[in-house]
């Protein structure tokens, strides 16, 4: 795929999405996208088809999170997004944000290392990859209830996860849930969910948006 064949195709998926992207997001994109393509068979980052790439692997990987970027909170200055695996939503999320400090947790080292690289090659200053169980990182008192914003997606939603992200999001921070299906249990730890958005590329997905109480 060429790098014109690149943005063709992220503008087609982003137009029927209603999202605009900016040439300097396309660009920081592509070089994202080019790395899990190159790591993808060494570590299994994405089920997802990249070097034929689907609608469905654009959608998924990059214009669902350009669609949640839009919902980031103006001020937002640091963004927590656990389980990051292949990087997305994180990396895109991070792109469209350019005023908000990423950090990534990932328990798996190997997967941890291309977290970093995909970093840089995404030109993400200031971005941080945490090798760490969810639950041991939600025990760090340097890590608790710090973050304005949470992210997660392809982790399974039992009560401890909820449980610990609540823990790291700051009070009057917001927890951004990509799920296929409602999450209604955060609310038993002071969360209440705020918005419902439907990603709109086609795929059975929404963007499920809760806030921490201020005092929690």
């Amino acid at each position: 795929m060429t790098s014109q064949e690149f943005s063709t195709q992220l503008r087609r998926r982003g137009g029927a999405a209603g999202v605009s992207i900016p040439d300097d997001t396309v660009r920081r994109l592509e070089a994202y996208f080019r790395l899990l393509t190159i790591w993808n068979p060494k570590i299994n980052l994405t089920a997802l088809p990249l070097t034929e790439p689907a609608d469905e692997t654009f959608d998924r990987l990059l214009i669902e999170p350009l669609i949640a970027a839009a919902h980031v909170r103006p001020g937002v200055e640091v963004m927590l997004d656990v389980g990051s695996g292949g990087g997305s939503p994180a990396i895109p999320m991070a792109i469209a944000n350019p005023g908000v400090r990423l950090r990534m947790l990932e328990s798996k080292s190997r997967k941890s290392v291309f977290l970093r690289e995909a970093a840089r090659a995404a030109e993400l200053e200031g971005a941080e990859v945490i090798t760490a169980r969810l639950s041991d990182a939600a025990s760090q008192t340097g890590l608790r209830a710090t973050h304005a914003l949470t992210t997660v997606r392809g982790v399974l939603l039992d009560a401890e996860t909820l449980r610990s992200l609540v823990d790291l999001t700051a009070p009057e921070g917001q927890i951004f849930l990509f799920a296929s299906s409602p999450v209604r249990d955060l609310d038993k730890w002071g969360m209440c969910r705020v918005a419902a958005v439907v990603l709109r590329t086609g795929h059975p997905s929404e963007l499920s948006i809760w806030q921490r109480n201020a005092s929690d």
